[in-house]
């Protein structure tokens, strides 16, 4: 087995609020591979971004990491290290984030500044870790990480990139700026790659195009992606390995086949129930998982699952399931395969 590039322990993330705590993850782990693309599924609000965002310490207050692991392992070094004892503003993270772990947010109108050009902005973050692109020990020149930018704006298949380098994010379309915000992510020539649903903001041709795009830049550049999306279609053009979330806990995870093809958790089988067929019949309503997610400050006890899991029996209400392997490569938290709870 290939050592993990990154590994999360029973990583908790909590928001004290006027109202009460929020438990926005609450137990997740998970590995990651080199070259690996891990996908990470689940309604909205079942803690996928808040996770992604703890890996790079980017939690807004009043936000905070109360319990778990983040082990990364840095580029030329045998030990891991466990991001989560890093100050989020100290210099050891900030020279993590970007260039070892770098992101494509859900809106790339909102990541770009509006009143310096998108040239600009990948320039400055060349310069901050010119290291990647440096060779003999000297320090790249504007000029140098001008000319790095216009080659990546041609690797993400920006058109006319000396043109469009001296653009402003409003003055790009949709797909542009998508692609625009890839490059910047990919400027440092980052260990791993978290896409938060780089899709959802762009047309349907377009995110083809984006996805396409992905896939060829990772084996281009060999780097790990965490792709983060309730888009189970993407999943499965995207992922080798999938990760099930639910109220900021991991349902299911394994393989991308034996997740479709097999699914162990009623969660990941309502999931994949809802996705609309092109075989299916016409004007037929579409199956819906039962129920809504609860309500933040109400979490339901035992299984978070539970009160909309047509399969729930007593002690799914009384007891946390653990998760625990339940065929060869699929792990799941589900008293229907094991009877391992979590510790009170």
């Amino acid at each position: 087995m290939t050592d993990p590039l990154l590994s999360v322990r029973d990583l908790k993330v909590s928001f004290q609020m006027d109202e009460g705590l929020v438990r926005a993850v609450d137990g997740t782990s998970f590995d990651l591979l080199p070259g690996q693309v891990l996908g990470v599924v689940g309604e909205s609000g079942c803690g996928k971004s808040v996770t992604m965002r703890a890996i790079l310490q980017l939690i807004d207050r009043p936000g905070r990491i109360t319990a778990g692991e983040i082990r990364f392992r840095r580029r030329d070094s045998a030990e891991m290290t466990d991001l989560t004892r890093l100050a989020p503003r100290g210099a050891e993270m900030r020279d993590i984030r970007g260039a070892e772990i770098a992101l494509i947010p859900q809106e790339p109108m909102a990541a770009f500044s509006p009143v310096h050009t998108v040239g600009d902005q990948i320039v400055e973050a060349i310069l901050l870790h010119g290291h990647r692109w440096q060779e003999g020990g000297r320090k790249l020149t504007r000029t140098q990480a001008r000319t790095i930018t216009i080659g990546l704006f041609r690797d993400v298949g920006i058109s006319m990139p000396e043109q469009r380098i001296d653009a402003y994010s409003w003055q790009l379309s949709g797909g542009l700026r998508q692609r625009a915000m890839i490059a910047m992510a990919l400027s440092c020539k980052p260990s791993l790659l978290i896409a938060d649903e780089p899709t959802t903001a762009i047309d349907v041709t377009t995110q083809a195009q984006v996805l396409a795009l992905l896939r060829d830049l990772q084996a281009k550049y060999d780097t790990a992606i965490i792709f983060i999306t309730h888009d189970l279609g993407v999943i499965a053009q995207m992922a080798s390995y999938v990760v099930v979330m639910y109220l900021g806990r991991v349902m299911e995870e394994g393989p991308v086949d034996d997740i479709f093809h097999a699914p162990k958790h009623p969660y990941t089988r309502a999931l994949l129930r809802s996705i609309p067929s092109l075989y299916g019949a016409t004007r037929i309503a579409l199956p819906v998982i039962a129920g809504t997610l609860p309500h933040p400050f109400n979490r339901p006890p035992g299984c978070p699952f539970h009160p909309r899991c047509p399969d729930a029996m007593p002690r799914c209400s009384a007891a946390v399931p653990s998760l625990q392997s339940v065929a060869a490569n699929q792990l799941a938290s589900c008293f229907l395969h094991h009877d391992i709870a979590e510790p009170a």
